[in-house]
């Protein structure tokens, strides 16, 4: 678990370091409007036709390499955000597929989510590749653009040098204003536009609106789990490639489903074989492109083959879903081919391989027969119903109290660390802050993550509680 809260409670008194009591019943008062100012961030986003150089753009925004960059066009095909930071001002960056006007198939659904992404954007950037000037495309998007309300940046990319300059000015035609010159793969510009963007974004982000659209969920596991058999199962139509040839499937595929008197966006993934920096040719792209849907999911459906011994494969794939922190049903597909022997050997792999995720409901199905796959949705409804939950200050330090109080922490160092406030960051997942005059051990947060649980019941989610040290130096400074 990570010690680093400067994303989670970037709201509360000061630059983090508390120092007297004080301090603690003002985050008392106010940490839930703190915790909104963090959930609530602008959002800036990217946009543009394939291949002009969004993602590059991005990475060069974050400062890190985040998102995927590749010489071939359309290795970006859905919206993935970014938390990002320039000259003290904090606001997420959205990477976009490439937007085409006339789209068909994959592409239309790349399309949708660009404009999604702008309808919800507070600053638009569109990137246009100043090496090849203004395209058809480039211009039915610019069409677009002028009629939105949003703040519009056009950011003319590829001006690797000063004597590129002038060819930027032919992109005053697209009418969305002053084209600024930048090269995202060297830096070159990249200060300035940030300092346009800043400029555009509102003082406060607009309200998010709550569309009500399906709730996403990724079927990911290793390869020939069953994922695609169980995506056409539930779609009623061969929507996925099924094959026993391990590996059928590249690219997440997406679908609509209707089940329990709702509708689902399923997306196949790819199964994932080896470790990313390990894969080579089509397993790579298929492996970050698998990252990528479980990054826009809200829910992972993991499948493991219930016939076969749990693998290194499946527990991979399980630390890549905890690390993203969604919510998580677990489903043993191919449950018609287990006996009484394989489920007695069964339970003995689950109580050693899955002990880290005790708290994840699972579900034995058959994807080929459609055994009990119905019952995967109260199991994905409960898992985001946590992934949701809030729990109040008051009731969550009154609780904290009294836990506290019949199991005090360890000693370090000859001293007793006391817990001195509590407050929840942020949801989805659920991530607690503990305020303390020393480090609790891992093995007393783990105890507390287990008592928060049976308290508030947080099945199907993962919980994350982070210690913030008070600082010792401003400590003796007050005595």
């Amino acid at each position: 678990m990570s010690d680093n809260f400067e994303t989670d409670l970037a709201a509360l008194p000061g630059d983090g370091t508390w120092s007297d009591e004080s301090d603690w019943q003002l985050a008392d008062v106010e940490g839930a409007d703190g915790v909104a100012e963090v959930e609530h961030m602008p959002v800036v986003a990217i946009v543009g036709r394939p291949n002009v150089g969004k993602s590059t753009l991005v990475n060069r925004i974050l400062g890190r390499r985040e998102a995927v960059v590749e010489d071939i066009p359309g290795v970006t095909r859905d919206r993935v955000s970014y938390s990002a930071s320039w000259s003290g001002r904090r606001f997420t960056v959205v990477d976009t597929g490439g937007w085409e006007p006339d789209a068909k198939g994959l592409q239309q659904a790349v399309a949708a989510q660009a404009e999604l992404a702008m309808r919800t954007a507070d600053a638009i950037v569109v990137v246009v590749d100043a090496t090849v000037g203004a395209t058809a495309t480039d211009e039915a998007v610019a069409r677009v653009l002028r009629r939105s309300k949003t703040p519009v940046i056009l950011c003319a990319n590829k001006v690797d040098s000063e004597r590129m300059e002038p060819e930027v000015a032919a992109l005053w035609s697209l009418g969305l204003g002053e084209p600024h010159p930048v090269s995202a793969a060297h830096g070159r510009g990249a200060g300035d536009l940030l300092d346009v963007i800043l400029e555009k974004l509102p003082a406060t982000p607009r309200e998010v609106p709550t569309l009500g659209g399906p709730r996403r969920v990724a079927l990911v596991g290793k390869p020939n789990v069953g994922k695609s058999s169980l995506l056409n199962k539930l779609a009623g139509t061969e929507r996925s490639v099924v094959d026993n040839v391990a590996g059928t499937t590249v690219d997440p595929v997406d679908e609509l489903v209707e089940l329990g008197g709702r509708s689902w966006h399923f997306v196949d993934t790819a199964g994932l074989r080896r470790k990313v920096r390990t894969a080579t040719g089509h397993e790579y792209y298929a492996s970050l492109r698998t990252r990528s849907a479980l990054d826009a999911a809200e829910v992972a459906i993991l499948l493991i083959d219930a016939s076969q011994p749990i693998t290194e494969q499946d527990l991979r794939v399980l630390s890549m879903i905890i690390e993203s922190g969604r919510a998580l049903a677990i489903a043993f597909n191919k449950w018609d081919l287990v006996d009484e022997d394989r489920r007695y050997q069964l339970d003995k792999e689950i109580d050693r391989e899955l002990a880290r995720v005790p708290w994840a409901r699972r579900v034995n199905i058959s994807a080929m027969t459609g055994r009990a796959v119905q019952k995967l949705v109260p199991a994905m409804e409960a898992a985001l119903e946590s992934w949701d939950k809030r729990i109040s200050t008051g009731p969550l330090n009154s609780w904290l109290k009294d836990v506290i109080a019949a199991n005090p922490p360890p000693l370090r160092g000859g001293r007793q660390p006391r817990v001195m406030f509590a407050t929840q960051a942020s949801v989805r997942p659920p991530t607690f802050v503990l305020f303390t005059t020393g480090f609790l051990e891992a093995g007393y947060r783990r105890f507390l993550e287990r008592r928060l649980r049976d308290e508030f019941n947080f099945d199907g989610s993962p919980v994350r509680i982070n210690v913030r040290v008070r600082d010792k130096r401003e400590q003796r400074r007050k005595r």
